[in-house]
């Protein structure tokens, strides 16, 4: 039991100080809320309250069926919507014993690489802009909308492009596509120095990183932390690698495990930046096998109804913010009888209690920003 003494009006110097941050705050990433209670301006205590995006997915997921069910999972990591469709279709194609044809497989691994690219952008431009540095975000945009806007010409979509077919994927590639993706990375790749020099280079922002929010390799493993945050604090594991699924297996000259041991914020901002490039490098050797695959379908032939049979699988893929798993139990219908869903953000972002005691208000957007998370990935 502790004892909290709130003050009203001028208190006594003892006197704690109860602040809530969000729920809507710039940089909460969303709808977010921190509990937190100060004794000057050192956190003696944080507690993020969650639930204000919630959706009920996993409970809309029993009454929708196996097509239906990929637009609502595309949706809670919104930075990476092609990585939530994935595990989907991949929970649900392991039920059915099914094999995709090899360009569908190939073509999906550069979807993802390049869903991760976009994703990893927006942090790298908006991480610099709640510490005060404005000039990040225009260049992170000017870059992703050259990803985009490939991504938009195969799907449709900017954000949520449902490209994602249970057996495949939507359809053919179009005429020229793969050429006008080779550019687009090369033109990315090129000016991602950019970042080196504005943000990196910049000793305000590692005045104000490094050494702060130190995460330690037990506590990662304590609240099951997974992606770029995890790596960062020296914990070297990622699923593409681990226990590949895709095209991954195959890919193991290229894919590269960015690690770092500080586990402050200017590491977790670090192996962002460096798992960019590694994703940039995977797209190319994605694209080099398309190169070389004979013409085929990307799709198979499905029936009407589509039925998984009777069961459970695990699902897990190693998506932009992390872990994103899906555990699918079936009871023979077109729907699925649970589908529970397992998302980075909700247990990346329980560090937070761990991480704020004993640092300063000044240092709290710096931590929270960090920590790259989504919020709808965190509510589902």
């Amino acid at each position: 039991m502790t004892e909290t003494t709130v003050g009203i009006g001028g208190a006594a110097e003892s006197t704690d100080m109860v602040l809530n941050i969000g729920p809507q705050h710039p940089s909460t990433h969303g709808v977010l809320r921190l509990r937190i209670v100060l004794d000057g301006e050192r956190i003696l205590s944080a507690e993020p309250v969650v639930g204000y995006m919630h959706r009920g997915a996993e409970k809309l997921f029993e009454a929708r069926d196996y097509r239906q069910i990929i637009v609502l999972a595309n949706r809670h990591d919104w930075l990476s919507a092609f990585s939530n469709e994935l595990g989907v279709v991949l929970a649900v194609e392991r039920m059915l014993g099914m094999e995709v044809p090899e360009r569908a497989v190939w073509t999906r691994t550069l979807l993802a690489e390049l869903n991760r690219v976009l994703n990893h952008l927006m942090f790298l431009g908006s991480y610099p802009l709640e510490l005060g540095g404005i000039t990040p975000v225009f260049y992170a945009f000017r870059e992703r909308e050259d990803l985009q806007a490939v991504m938009e010409e195969i799907s449709g979509g900017r954000m949520h492009y449902m490209f994602n077919r249970v057996g495949g994927l939507k359809e053919d590639l179009p005429a020229g596509w793969t050429g006008r993706v080779r550019q687009a990375v090369a033109s990315v790749r090129s000016r991602m120095s950019d970042y080196d020099n504005l943000v990196l280079g910049n000793e305000i922002f590692r005045g104000r990183t490094r050494g702060v929010g130190v995460l330690s390799p037990g506590a990662v493993h304590a609240y099951g932390i997974s992606g770029p945050i995890a790596r960062a604090s020296g914990v070297d594991f990622d699923l593409r690698r681990d226990e590949p699924y895709l095209a991954y297996g195959e890919l193991g000259d290229v894919l590269k495990v960015v690690t770092r041991d500080e586990g402050d914020c200017l590491a977790r901002f670090e192996c962002l930046l460096e798992q960019t490039h590694v994703a940039l490098d995977l797209a190319d050797a994605c694209l080099d096998r398309l190169a070389a695959l004979p013409p085929g379908p990307v799709n198979l032939r499905l029936p009407k109804v589509l039925k998984a049979p009777e069961g459970h699988t695990y699902a897990w893929t190693e998506n932009p913010l992390g872990l994103n798993g899906y555990y699918l139990v079936s009871k023979g219908e077109k729907t699925p009888y649970r589908l529970k869903l397992r998302s980075a953000s909700f247990n990346n972002i329980q560090a937070l209690a761990e991480l704020l005691p004993g640092t300063l208000v000044a240092d709290m957007v710096a931590i929270l920003g960090s920590l790259f998370f989504v919020v709808g990935d965190v509510d589902k």
